[in-house]
């Protein structure tokens, strides 16, 4: 099955996932991939979870909130070469 819906952009470039697409997905994180003109949204699984494994990785002088960036942007990373 197929389910397809439009949604605007806004300023800061964000989007809001439909409900019945986020049901369908069952995930909190989505990767984003560019293929020619197309964007495919891939759910994540679990990349929240793996947070923890890259706690040890901070960098001591940056920011929490730079370091959970990192961190989760990592996650996603790794998760989607799953």
């Amino acid at each position: 099955m197929t389910t397809t819906t439009a949604v605007k952009i806004t300023r800061k470039g964000q989007v809001t996932i439909p409900k019945e697409i986020r049901a369908r997905l069952q995930a909190t994180a989505v990767y984003f991939e560019v293929v020619g003109d197309t964007v495919v949204v891939r759910a994540v699984r679990d990349a929240a979870g793996s947070l923890k494994d890259f706690a040890g990785k901070a960098n001591r002088t940056a920011s929490f909130k730079t370091n959970r960036s990192r961190a989760w942007e990592e996650a996603v990373r790794e998760k989607s070469r799953k």
